[in-house]
Protein backbone atom coordinates (compact mmCIF):
# COMPACT_ATOMS: atom_id res chain seq x y z
CA UNK A 1 0.00 0.00 0.00
CA UNK A 2 3.30 2.37 0.76
CA UNK A 3 4.18 2.30 -2.72
CA UNK A 4 1.34 3.48 -4.80
CA UNK A 5 0.44 6.21 -2.23
CA UNK A 6 4.13 7.28 -2.56
CA UNK A 7 3.67 7.14 -6.19
CA UNK A 8 0.27 8.83 -6.58
CA UNK A 9 2.13 11.41 -3.89
CA UNK A 10 5.02 11.74 -6.43
CA UNK A 11 2.51 12.44 -10.00
CA UNK A 12 0.50 15.37 -8.00
CA UNK A 13 4.22 16.71 -7.07
CA UNK A 14 5.07 16.11 -11.00
CA UNK A 15 1.61 18.27 -11.94
CA UNK A 16 1.77 20.85 -9.56
CA UNK A 17 5.24 21.57 -10.78
CA UNK A 18 4.24 21.63 -13.88
CA UNK A 19 1.25 24.22 -13.78
CA UNK A 20 3.87 26.50 -11.94
CA UNK A 21 6.21 26.45 -14.54
CA UNK A 22 3.08 27.22 -17.27
CA UNK A 23 2.17 30.35 -14.61
CA UNK A 24 5.92 31.02 -14.74
CA UNK A 25 6.18 31.10 -18.44
CA UNK A 26 2.91 32.36 -19.39
CA UNK A 27 4.29 35.59 -16.70
CA UNK A 28 7.38 35.67 -18.01
CA UNK A 29 5.71 36.47 -21.52
CA UNK A 30 3.39 39.05 -20.44
CA UNK A 31 6.77 40.70 -18.76
CA UNK A 32 8.49 40.14 -21.67
CA UNK A 33 5.97 41.64 -23.61
CA UNK A 34 5.21 44.40 -21.28
CA UNK A 35 8.89 45.43 -22.01
CA UNK A 36 8.49 45.49 -25.53
CA UNK A 37 5.61 47.70 -25.57
CA UNK A 38 7.13 51.43 -25.53
CA UNK A 39 4.28 53.25 -27.63
CA UNK A 40 1.03 52.72 -28.56
CA UNK A 41 -0.70 52.98 -32.11
CA UNK A 42 -4.60 54.31 -32.56
CA UNK A 43 -7.31 52.73 -34.79
CA UNK A 44 -8.68 55.52 -35.89
CA UNK A 45 -12.39 55.14 -37.25
CA UNK A 46 -10.42 52.10 -38.59
CA UNK A 47 -14.30 50.69 -39.69
CA UNK A 48 -15.21 53.98 -41.57
CA UNK A 49 -11.97 53.48 -44.05
CA UNK A 50 -13.76 55.18 -47.12
CA UNK A 51 -15.17 57.92 -45.75
CA UNK A 52 -12.04 59.02 -43.68
CA UNK A 53 -11.23 61.67 -46.38
CA UNK A 54 -15.02 62.73 -45.60
CA UNK A 55 -14.78 62.87 -41.80
CA UNK A 56 -11.76 64.72 -42.48
CA UNK A 57 -13.42 67.54 -43.85
CA UNK A 58 -15.79 67.66 -41.40
CA UNK A 59 -13.97 67.56 -38.31
CA UNK A 60 -11.18 69.89 -39.76
CA UNK A 61 -14.06 72.35 -40.50
CA UNK A 62 -15.73 71.61 -37.07
CA UNK A 63 -12.50 72.29 -35.13
CA UNK A 64 -11.83 75.61 -37.39
CA UNK A 65 -15.24 76.72 -35.93
CA UNK A 66 -14.38 75.82 -32.50
CA UNK A 67 -11.41 77.50 -32.14
CA UNK A 68 -12.24 81.07 -34.23
CA UNK A 69 -15.91 80.87 -31.91
CA UNK A 70 -14.05 80.67 -28.60
CA UNK A 71 -11.04 82.97 -29.17
CA UNK A 72 -13.95 85.46 -30.29
CA UNK A 73 -15.86 84.55 -27.06
CA UNK A 74 -12.47 85.63 -25.26
CA UNK A 75 -12.03 88.69 -27.07
CA UNK A 76 -15.44 89.98 -26.88
CA UNK A 77 -15.46 89.33 -23.37
CA UNK A 78 -11.75 91.06 -22.48
CA UNK A 79 -12.71 94.22 -24.49
CA UNK A 80 -16.05 94.81 -23.63
CA UNK A 81 -16.95 96.34 -20.23
CA UNK A 82 -20.16 95.63 -20.05
CA UNK A 83 -19.22 91.82 -19.97
CA UNK A 84 -17.17 92.15 -17.08
CA UNK A 85 -19.16 90.07 -14.31
CA UNK A 86 -18.34 87.21 -12.73
CA UNK A 87 -20.94 85.25 -15.60
CA UNK A 88 -18.18 86.35 -18.38
CA UNK A 89 -15.15 85.98 -16.62
CA UNK A 90 -16.17 82.22 -16.40
CA UNK A 91 -17.50 82.12 -19.52
CA UNK A 92 -14.20 83.15 -21.14
CA UNK A 93 -12.42 80.44 -18.66
CA UNK A 94 -14.82 77.42 -20.55
CA UNK A 95 -13.98 79.05 -23.74
CA UNK A 96 -9.76 79.06 -23.22
CA UNK A 97 -10.41 75.52 -21.68
CA UNK A 98 -12.19 74.32 -24.35
CA UNK A 99 -9.86 75.11 -26.82
CA UNK A 100 -6.96 73.68 -24.88
CA UNK A 101 -9.07 70.86 -24.74
CA UNK A 102 -9.59 70.23 -28.47
CA UNK A 103 -6.11 71.14 -29.49
CA UNK A 104 -4.84 68.59 -27.05
CA UNK A 105 -7.31 65.26 -28.97
CA UNK A 106 -8.49 66.63 -32.42
CA UNK A 107 -5.01 67.19 -34.09
CA UNK A 108 -3.79 64.09 -33.85
CA UNK A 109 -7.15 62.86 -34.79
CA UNK A 110 -7.56 64.47 -37.96
CA UNK A 111 -3.29 63.53 -39.00
CA UNK A 112 -4.92 59.73 -38.39
CA UNK A 113 -7.85 60.07 -40.84
CA UNK A 114 -5.72 61.71 -43.89
CA UNK A 115 -2.78 58.69 -43.16
CA UNK A 116 -0.18 60.84 -41.45
CA UNK A 117 -0.84 59.65 -37.99
CA UNK A 118 2.65 58.19 -35.84
CA UNK A 119 2.51 56.03 -33.15
CA UNK A 120 2.32 57.51 -29.36
CA UNK A 121 5.42 56.51 -26.93
CA UNK A 122 3.62 56.04 -23.16
CA UNK A 123 5.16 59.21 -22.11
CA UNK A 124 3.05 61.21 -24.77
CA UNK A 125 -0.20 58.87 -24.25
CA UNK A 126 0.25 60.04 -20.60
CA UNK A 127 0.42 63.24 -20.84
CA UNK A 128 -2.26 63.94 -23.01
CA UNK A 129 -4.40 61.30 -21.15
CA UNK A 130 -3.19 63.88 -18.25
CA UNK A 131 -4.59 66.96 -20.22
CA UNK A 132 -7.71 65.34 -21.44
CA UNK A 133 -8.68 64.55 -17.91
CA UNK A 134 -7.63 68.18 -16.60
CA UNK A 135 -9.66 69.84 -19.00
CA UNK A 136 -12.66 68.01 -18.99
CA UNK A 137 -13.39 67.92 -15.01
CA UNK A 138 -11.91 71.50 -15.03
CA UNK A 139 -14.85 72.00 -17.74
CA UNK A 140 -17.48 70.49 -15.80
CA UNK A 141 -16.71 72.11 -12.63
CA UNK A 142 -16.85 75.93 -14.73
CA UNK A 143 -20.23 75.13 -15.41
CA UNK A 144 -21.08 74.26 -11.94
CA UNK A 145 -19.63 77.53 -11.11
CA UNK A 146 -21.76 79.64 -13.79
CA UNK A 147 -24.49 78.10 -12.19
CA UNK A 148 -24.12 78.89 -8.98
CA UNK A 149 -23.51 82.02 -10.25
CA UNK A 150 -26.91 82.51 -12.15
CA UNK A 151 -28.56 81.10 -8.07
CA UNK A 152 -27.00 84.35 -6.95
CA UNK A 153 -28.25 86.34 -9.41
CA UNK A 154 -31.74 85.07 -9.43
CA UNK A 155 -32.36 84.18 -5.60
CA UNK A 156 -29.80 86.86 -3.93
CA UNK A 157 -29.82 89.79 -6.65
CA UNK A 158 -29.59 92.22 -4.00
CA UNK A 159 -25.74 90.50 -2.89
CA UNK A 160 -24.48 89.19 -6.17
CA UNK A 161 -21.23 91.80 -6.35
CA UNK A 162 -20.36 91.30 -2.86
CA UNK A 163 -20.77 87.21 -2.94
CA UNK A 164 -19.44 86.64 -5.96
CA UNK A 165 -16.70 88.89 -6.25
CA UNK A 166 -15.20 86.89 -3.24
CA UNK A 167 -16.23 84.02 -4.66
CA UNK A 168 -15.18 83.77 -8.23
CA UNK A 169 -11.19 83.37 -8.24
CA UNK A 170 -11.54 80.29 -5.65
CA UNK A 171 -14.31 79.00 -7.61
CA UNK A 172 -11.84 79.29 -10.82
CA UNK A 173 -9.19 77.94 -8.39
CA UNK A 174 -11.13 75.07 -7.15
CA UNK A 175 -12.06 73.57 -10.78
CA UNK A 176 -8.66 73.83 -12.17
CA UNK A 177 -7.78 71.88 -8.83
CA UNK A 178 -9.85 69.47 -8.84
CA UNK A 179 -9.31 68.76 -12.64
CA UNK A 180 -5.22 68.53 -11.64
CA UNK A 181 -5.65 66.34 -8.92
CA UNK A 182 -8.33 63.83 -10.68
CA UNK A 183 -5.77 63.49 -13.77
CA UNK A 184 -2.93 62.06 -11.48
CA UNK A 185 -4.88 59.50 -9.94
CA UNK A 186 -6.22 58.48 -12.62
CA UNK A 187 -3.30 58.29 -14.45
CA UNK A 188 -1.33 57.01 -11.52
CA UNK A 189 -3.87 54.12 -11.56
CA UNK A 190 -3.51 53.28 -15.21
CA UNK A 191 0.07 53.51 -16.29
CA UNK A 192 1.01 51.27 -13.02
CA UNK A 193 -0.67 48.58 -15.20
CA UNK A 194 2.03 46.38 -17.56
CA UNK A 195 1.23 46.56 -21.47
CA UNK A 196 0.80 43.44 -23.42
CA UNK A 197 -0.71 44.98 -26.84
CA UNK A 198 -0.40 48.25 -28.59
CA UNK A 199 -3.21 48.97 -30.64
CA UNK A 200 -5.40 51.19 -29.26
CA UNK A 201 -8.81 51.07 -30.16
CA UNK A 202 -9.72 54.48 -30.36
CA UNK A 203 -8.57 58.00 -31.98
CA UNK A 204 -6.73 59.15 -28.42
CA UNK A 205 -5.94 57.66 -25.08
CA UNK A 206 -8.40 57.44 -23.29
CA UNK A 207 -8.92 55.81 -19.88
CA UNK A 208 -10.54 52.75 -20.80
CA UNK A 209 -9.26 51.86 -24.35
CA UNK A 210 -5.96 52.06 -22.95
CA UNK A 211 -6.69 49.84 -19.99
CA UNK A 212 -7.85 47.17 -22.25
CA UNK A 213 -3.84 46.82 -23.38
CA UNK A 214 -2.70 45.84 -19.92
CA UNK A 215 -1.57 42.29 -18.80
CA UNK A 216 -3.20 42.12 -15.42
CA UNK A 217 -6.59 42.12 -14.30
CA UNK A 218 -7.77 45.66 -14.76
CA UNK A 219 -10.89 44.69 -12.37
CA UNK A 220 -9.84 46.93 -9.33
CA UNK A 221 -8.87 50.09 -11.87
CA UNK A 222 -12.06 49.43 -13.61
CA UNK A 223 -13.98 50.28 -10.31
CA UNK A 224 -11.71 53.36 -9.71
CA UNK A 225 -12.06 54.50 -12.78
CA UNK A 226 -16.03 54.39 -12.52
CA UNK A 227 -16.24 55.67 -9.05
CA UNK A 228 -13.64 58.76 -9.83
CA UNK A 229 -16.09 59.10 -13.08
CA UNK A 230 -19.18 59.49 -11.04
CA UNK A 231 -17.91 61.52 -8.42
CA UNK A 232 -16.36 64.22 -10.92
CA UNK A 233 -19.84 63.86 -13.35
CA UNK A 234 -22.97 63.63 -10.70
CA UNK A 235 -21.46 65.69 -8.27
CA UNK A 236 -21.08 68.84 -10.38
CA UNK A 237 -24.74 67.59 -12.43
CA UNK A 238 -25.70 67.41 -8.46
CA UNK A 239 -25.04 71.23 -7.73
CA UNK A 240 -26.46 72.55 -11.12
CA UNK A 241 -29.64 70.78 -10.50
CA UNK A 242 -30.22 71.91 -6.98
CA UNK A 243 -29.00 75.10 -8.14
CA UNK A 244 -31.84 75.32 -10.81
CA UNK A 245 -34.61 73.82 -8.91
CA UNK A 246 -33.62 76.94 -6.25
CA UNK A 247 -33.64 79.29 -9.29
CA UNK A 248 -37.11 78.09 -10.95
CA UNK A 249 -38.93 78.10 -7.35
CA UNK A 250 -37.84 81.78 -7.18
CA UNK A 251 -38.33 82.68 -10.61
CA UNK A 252 -42.02 81.41 -10.50
CA UNK A 253 -42.70 84.13 -7.01
CA UNK A 254 -42.14 86.70 -9.52
CA UNK A 255 -45.30 88.38 -10.08
CA UNK A 256 -45.23 89.80 -13.73
CA UNK A 257 -45.12 87.16 -16.63
CA UNK A 258 -42.33 89.72 -18.01
CA UNK A 259 -40.13 89.42 -15.18
CA UNK A 260 -40.65 85.83 -15.06
CA UNK A 261 -39.41 85.25 -18.88
CA UNK A 262 -36.59 88.24 -18.26
CA UNK A 263 -35.46 86.19 -15.00
CA UNK A 264 -35.45 82.43 -17.20
CA UNK A 265 -33.70 83.93 -20.54
CA UNK A 266 -30.65 84.89 -18.02
CA UNK A 267 -30.01 80.87 -17.79
CA UNK A 268 -31.25 79.44 -21.35
CA UNK A 269 -27.41 79.70 -22.65
CA UNK A 270 -25.98 77.90 -19.52
CA UNK A 271 -28.94 75.53 -19.00
CA UNK A 272 -28.52 74.40 -22.66
CA UNK A 273 -24.79 73.34 -22.03
CA UNK A 274 -24.61 71.99 -19.08
CA UNK A 275 -27.49 69.01 -20.34
CA UNK A 276 -25.52 68.45 -23.53
CA UNK A 277 -21.80 68.62 -21.74
CA UNK A 278 -23.32 66.43 -19.20
CA UNK A 279 -25.78 64.26 -20.98
CA UNK A 280 -22.65 62.91 -23.34
CA UNK A 281 -20.31 62.51 -20.15
CA UNK A 282 -23.00 60.41 -18.29
CA UNK A 283 -23.09 58.45 -21.71
CA UNK A 284 -19.55 57.74 -22.25
CA UNK A 285 -18.00 57.47 -18.84
CA UNK A 286 -21.11 55.93 -16.59
CA UNK A 287 -22.36 53.00 -18.79
CA UNK A 288 -21.63 49.49 -18.66
CA UNK A 289 -18.14 48.68 -19.86
CA UNK A 290 -19.08 46.11 -22.86
CA UNK A 291 -22.46 47.87 -23.55
CA UNK A 292 -21.31 49.41 -26.98
CA UNK A 293 -18.72 48.40 -29.66
CA UNK A 294 -15.42 49.98 -30.50
CA UNK A 295 -17.33 52.01 -33.49
CA UNK A 296 -20.17 52.93 -30.87
CA UNK A 297 -17.35 54.59 -28.84
CA UNK A 298 -15.54 56.49 -31.02
CA UNK A 299 -18.65 58.21 -32.18
CA UNK A 300 -19.81 58.75 -28.93
CA UNK A 301 -16.45 60.25 -28.15
CA UNK A 302 -16.72 62.45 -31.41
CA UNK A 303 -20.20 64.27 -29.67
CA UNK A 304 -17.50 65.42 -26.57
CA UNK A 305 -14.53 65.84 -27.95
CA UNK A 306 -15.77 67.38 -31.66
CA UNK A 307 -19.32 69.29 -31.26
CA UNK A 308 -19.61 69.93 -27.57
CA UNK A 309 -16.79 72.08 -27.39
CA UNK A 310 -18.44 74.15 -30.85
CA UNK A 311 -21.65 74.34 -28.48
CA UNK A 312 -20.20 77.14 -25.96
CA UNK A 313 -19.54 79.86 -28.81
CA UNK A 314 -22.57 78.96 -31.04
CA UNK A 315 -25.35 78.85 -27.79
CA UNK A 316 -23.64 82.16 -26.32
CA UNK A 317 -23.59 83.88 -29.20
CA UNK A 318 -26.90 83.08 -30.58
CA UNK A 319 -28.77 82.67 -27.54
CA UNK A 320 -27.13 84.96 -25.15
CA UNK A 321 -28.65 88.52 -25.70
CA UNK A 322 -25.17 90.86 -23.92
CA UNK A 323 -22.71 88.53 -25.70
CA UNK A 324 -24.91 89.32 -29.22
CA UNK A 325 -24.51 92.97 -28.27
CA UNK A 326 -21.54 93.08 -27.74
CA UNK A 327 -20.52 91.24 -31.04
CA UNK A 328 -22.16 94.02 -32.49
CA UNK A 329 -20.12 96.86 -30.93
CA UNK A 330 -17.12 95.21 -32.04
CA UNK A 331 -17.90 95.64 -35.44
CA UNK A 332 -19.35 98.94 -35.17
CA UNK A 333 -23.17 98.04 -35.47
CA UNK A 334 -25.72 99.31 -33.36
CA UNK A 335 -26.79 96.74 -30.92
CA UNK A 336 -30.09 95.03 -31.16
CA UNK A 337 -33.19 96.89 -29.73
Amino acid sequence: MAMPELQGLWTMWHLCGQIQSERSGIYSVKRENYTLVSDFVFQSFSSFHEHKLTLFVIFCALYLLTLAGNVIIVMIISIDRHLHIPLYFFLSMLSISETMYTLVIVPRMLSSLIGLSQPISLAGCATQMFFFITLAINNYFLLTAMGYDRYVAICNPLRYTVIMNKSVTQLVWGACSIGLLVAIIQISSVFRLPFCDREVAHYFCDIRPVMKLSCDDTTLHDIINFIVSSMVIVVPMGLVFISYILIISTILKIASAEGRKKAFATCVSHLTVVIIHYGCASIAYLKPKSENTKDQDQLISVTYTVFTPLLNPVVYTLRNREVKDALYRAIGKKPLA
